[in-house]
């Protein structure tokens, strides 16, 4: 289980799309934000949030898939695993969306 999360991780954090911007830079730039779902949120409703949203969840979605499959797990338990992993890894600066609904800015620890 630990090494699926760490392939889940990793596929997930660098993810790139057609546009040339990176989940890095998109998070940077305030615009998404992890989700305990295990999927992103735009921050701000602008056109490249919900484009970044789309592509990143889409691909996720795929990926989440895959290892249910190899583990005999559901898509919903390998994704709310992994959005467990990606709120808590989030870096300073980047939004996470807390239980109770609001964006939450991380700070160091």
């Amino acid at each position: 289980m630990k090494k699926t999360g760490a392939i889940l991780l990793s596929g997930l954090l660098f993810s790139a799309f057609a546009m040339g911007m990176t989940l890095n830079e998109a998070k940077q730039q305030d615009l998404v934000g992890e989700t305990f779902s295990g999927y992103l949120a735009p921050v701000n409703n602008t056109q490249d949030a919900l484009a970044v949203v789309t592509q990143i969840n889409n691909e996720r979605k795929k990926k989440y898939a895959e290892i249910a499959a190899q583990n005999n797990m559901t898509v919903d338990q390998v994704a709310k695993m992994a959005g467990e992993k990606l709120v808590q890894r989030a870096a300073s600066g980047e939004y996470v969306l807390g239980i109770n609904g609001n964006w939450i800015k991380k700070t160091k620890k």
